[in-house]
């Protein structure tokens, strides 16, 4: 009832926009907009490119996943963040000021000498960076009416889909055709016109500077531990043998202790550095569950469909771009769809054919072989493009397109967080399992290669008598080829299992889909304004 209401309320309070939106605020929008793009994408752009950074500043293997988890560690922590800074500063004042911040800091990386100076500048990056993300989807619920937002749901849904996406594509390309310098310099012209024309023409709210003096500085710390901590033992957990290893230890007991003290403080303070009240909005609470969900998908499949082209096909980081632009561009076909789609189906409806299109890519992906090409992979690809979209659009509908304006900056936050984490926890799991289940093929297809198996004898025999023909000691030869050729084989029976538990995943979704309620104020009924 009380979503009806805001819903209405919202409506009403727009007429005149609805006729005539002012150029001013839709310029402001789309420089915005550029700045998440950009964001968004810096968290995958490296991933492809990891090799080459690694072999430019001379870091060790060890070291070198930093580059990509300084990021994420910085901008778990300000996305939530954001919503209370753009109340205390204004959106204006936030949003240019991230932009000019995230340029410069593109810059520093791209002059960096050495491992450690290159995780601090990306650290700043992610961290400034993250301040522009949930700006975005806050500013399209805030300024446009309802009527507007299957236009706009469809836009700011393509970005935070496709830029992680098409990221190994960009990266791969810059890092062969110029250097990995430019996977950071491509920024700085992009973000010195974001930060000039947020600054210009961003106008949507007013800076409420007396908010400073009650800031839950305790909050903030509790909150930055909490999630900063959280995001270490996720991204370096399964490497170091979870809590066999001190430090995931020390980073999990320090989770547990800042998210005491940050939900406490949440819930008792005046003025939070976190409104965890948007929670109690029944629709923002389902959507975050979906948008978490979504992050496992987004970000583990933009993850295992690298993982498998370099390590079982061999590929290098512009053959694997090459390769996932199918998504990326089924996503950017669909966009526009999924946004007639909203105004005329239920949004449970559309989700349900999102979730079961990504169901079917990875229910075919989980029939995977070592001799899967770019053919094989073109229609799992397309089913996921698709599938994200089509869910993309009624989740953030669903999530943002019932909450109060006032609540809106700090519910944008929380939003944008879930589906972070969704990544976060889901490629630690996808990790986990693919160490866990290669091990054990690996010992079942042992227990076949073994002196009892005639064909295994066979097959040893003929590799062994190959190598001794040309004077090498061809019994110890053909061990380690039959040893390599299992590992091999077990590694894509794991990636074939992960597959299958992510086609499981989101078939389930379907079921959370039917158990919500139709939400009031998205869906058809907008389309008639």
């Amino acid at each position: 009832m009380a979503a009806t209401a805001t819903a209405g309320s919202v409506a009403a309070a727009a007429p005149k926009v609805e006729e005539h939106m002012d150029p001013r605020r839709l310029i402001a929008f789309f420089a915005m907009v550029v700045g998440m793009f950009m964001a968004i994408l810096d968290i995958q752009i490296v991933s492809a490119s990891l090799a080459e950074i690694q072999a430019g500043l001379s870091a060790g293997s060890d070291e070198i996943g930093w580059v990509q988890t300084s990021y994420l560690i910085a901008e778990v922590i300000m996305i939530p963040l954001s919503g209370t800074l753009a109340r205390i500063v204004s959106t204006r004042v936030l949003f240019s000021v991230s932009a000019a911040g995230f340029t410069a800091a593109s810059a520093l990386a791209a002059t960096a000498t050495n491992i450690d100076q290159m995780i601090v500048y990306r650290a700043i990056q992610g961290f400034i960076g993250g301040g522009m993300i949930p700006s975005v989807f806050a500013a399209a619920f805030t300024i446009f009416p309802p009527s507007k937002r299957n236009i706009v749901s469809p836009i700011i849904g393509l970005i935070a889909t496709l830029a992680p996406t098409i990221g190994p594509t960009v990266g791969g390309y810059l890092s062969h055709a110029f250097s990995w310098h430019w996977l950071f310099l491509v920024n700085v012209i992009p973000g010195i016109i974001v930060a000039t024309l947020t600054w210009s023409f961003i106008d949507f709210d007013k800076p409420e500077l007396s908010l400073f003096k009650k800031f839950d500085w305790w909050g903030l710390a509790s909150m930055a531990i909490f999630l900063g901590s959280l995001e270490y033992v996720l991204e370096e957990g399964n490497a170091n043998d979870w809590f066999n290893d001190d430090h995931i230890v020390m980073g999990a007991v320090a989770t547990v202790i800042a998210a005491v003290i940050f939900f406490y403080r949440a819930f008792k303070v005046e003025f939070p550095v976190v409104d965890l009240r948007a929670f109690a909005n029944r629709n923002f609470a389902f959507g975050s569950m979906f948008s978490f969900v979504m992050g496992i998908g987004l970000y583990g499949l933009t993850y295992l469909y690298p993982l498998y082209l370099g390590r079982i096909r061999g590929y290098d980081s512009l053959m694997i771009g090459e390769t996932m632009f199918v998504s990326g561009l089924a996503m950017f076909l669909t966009a526009p769809v999924a946004g007639i789609l909203s105004g005329k189906l239920d949004p449970r409806v559309l989700m349900t054919i999102g979730f079961a299109s990504f169901a079917s890519g990875t229910w075919i992906m989980g029939h995977l072989t070592a001799d899967w090409d770019f053919y094989e992979l073109f229609i799992p690809q397309i089913l996921r493009g698709v599938g994200l979209m089509l869910c993309m659009v009624p989740i953030n509908n669903i999530a943002l397109g019932t909450m109060p304006p006032a609540r809106m900056r700090g519910a944008s936050g929380l939003f944008n967080l879930t589906r972070n984490l969704g990544g976060a926890v889901g490629l630690a799991v996808i990790n986990t399992i693919l160490t866990q289940r290669q091990d054990l093929h690996y010992a079942r297809l042992s227990e076949h290669i073994q002196w009892g198996n005639p064909e295994a004898m066979e097959r040893f025999n003929n590799m062994a008598a190959n190598f001794n023909t040309h004077g090498l000691d061809g019994a110890t030869i053909a061990i380690k080829q039959l040893a390599a050729m299992a590992q091999k084989q077990a590694m894509i029976l794991s990636f074939g299992d992960v597959f299958v538990i992510l086609t499981v995943l989101f078939l389930s979704l379907i079921l959370g889909v039917m158990m919500i309620k139709k939400p009031q104020g998205v869906g058809p009924s907008d389309g008639g304004h």
